[in-house]
C-alpha cells in the first residue's frame, strides 16, 4: 500500500517512482528509479536547452520523459505516480523554474533547476561539495549548506568560457579571418573552412542559425590540432584551460570542499592542468539524472565509486 501524505488539509498519494532528466545543451537523458532507488528505464532524446528554444526544450522533456517510463514498463496512465526532476541548461532564474513546472501537467509533482544544480546534486549524492562542468557549455557550482551557488554558466553568448562550444567558436572564427588573410593560414584552419566547402559565405549563413552544440563539434578538431602543436589552436585551448581552472577556484572561493567535474572536455581539460588542481577534481559519484532523481525526492542506491581523481 503505498503511503499518504497529508498536506494543506489535502492527502496527497506519495509517488511510487521518480523521474529524473537532464536537459542539456547538446542531449536529454533520463532515468527512472523506484522508491528503493532500483532504476527501472531510461531513455534519451536531442538537447532540451531553454535558453535556446523553451517550447523546443519542454517537448523535448515530455517525448523523453514518455520514452523513459515506457522503458520502465510503467504506462502514461501511472504519470500521477511519478515524481518529475528536470535539471535544464539556460534555466536562470525562479521565474525559468516556474514557468517550466507549468507547462508539465498531471505527474505527481515536478522541480526544476539548472543543469549545473542537478548535476553537482548527483556528484555528491546529495551531500555538500562543488562542480565543474566542462562540456558544450560551461559552469561551476557550488552547493553549501543548502545554498546553491552558480558561477559562470551564463549562456553561449556571455559565458561558456572553457566549453566545447567557445572552443569551437573560436576556431570558427579563426578559420575566417585566416581566409581573410589577416592571420596565418593552419592545418585546422584549413579543417574547418573545407568542411564549408571554402567558401566563407556558407559559415556566416551557417552562423545565423547554429546553436552551441553546431559550435562544439568543432572542439576535437581544435584539440586534435593543439595535440599536434599547432600555434593557434595550443591557444585556444589554452584559455579554455584558464578558464576551467578559474571557475575551479571560484567554487572553492564559495566554500565547496569537495569539486567534481564532468562533461564531454572533463578529461581532456584535466590532463591540461597543472597536476596539483587536477589531483583535486574527483570523479562524480553519480551522474546529473540521478542528481534530477534527488531533486524530486527519490533516493540513490550506494554509490559504485569513491569518487576519487585518477
Amino acid at each position: 500500500m503505498r503511503d499518504e501524505i497529508e498536506s494543506g488539509g489535502t492527502i496527497l498519494t506519495a509517488p511510487d517512482y521518480f523521474l529524473g532528466l537532464d536537459g542539456g545543451a547538446t542531449r536529454c537523458r533520463a532515468r527512472l528509479r523506484d522508491r528503493a532507488g532500483r532504476a527501472l528505464g531510461e531513455a534519451e532524446g536531442p538537447a532540451a536547452n531553454i535558453y535556446v528554444g523553451f517550447d523546443a526544450a519542454v517537448d523535448v522533456v515530455i517525448d523523453v520523459a514518455a520514452q523513459a517510463l515506457s522503458n520502465g514498463a510503467i504506462g502514461e496512465s501511472a504519470r500521477r505516480r511519478v515524481a518529475l526532476g528536470l535539471g535544464l541548461a539556460g534555466l536562470l532564474s525562479e521565474a525559468d523554474a516556474e514557468r517550466v513546472v507549468a507547462a508539465l501537467s498531471g505527474w505527481a509533482s515536478v522541480r526544476a533547476a539548472n543543469d549545473a544544480v542537478t548535476a553537482c546534486l548527483g556528484a555528491h549524492a546529495g551531500a555538500d561539495g562543488g562542480l565543474i562542468i566542462a562540456g558544450t557549455g560551461s559552469a561551476g557550482l557550488a552547493l553549501v549548506d543548502g545554498r546553491a551557488t552558480i558561477v559562470g554558466g551564463r549562456g553561449f553568448l556571455l559565458g561558456d568560457d572553457g566549453a566545447a562550444a567557445r572552443i569551437g567558436a573560436d576556431a570558427v572564427r579563426a578559420a575566417l579571418r585566416a581566409f581573410d588573410q589577416l592571420e596565418p593560414m593552419s592545418g585546422l584552419s584549413h579543417e574547418i573552412l573545407a568542411h564549408f566547402g571554402g567558401d566563407p559565405l556558407a559559415m556566416t549563413s551557417w552562423a545565423r542559425t547554429a546553436k552551441p552544440g553546431d559550435y562544439g563539434a568543432f572542439a576535437p578538431l581544435t584539440l586534435s590540432a593543439a595535440e599536434r602543436g599547432e600555434e593557434g589552436a595550443r591557444r585556444i585551448v589554452a584559455a579554455a584551460v584558464q578558464a576551467i581552472a578559474a571557475l575551479v577556484h571560484a567554487v572553492e572561493a564559495h566554500g565547496a570542499r569537495r569539486i567534481a567535474i564532468t562533461g564531454g572536455l572533463a578529461e581532456p581539460i584535466r590532463g591540461r592542468l597543472p597536476a596539483e588542481l587536477a589531483a583535486r577534481l574527483l570523479h562524480p559519484l553519480f551522474d546529473p539524472a540521478d542528481g534530477a532523481i534527488l531533486l524530486a525526492g527519490g533516493v540513490l542506491p550506494a554509490p559504485q565509486t569513491d569518487g576519487g581523481a585518477k
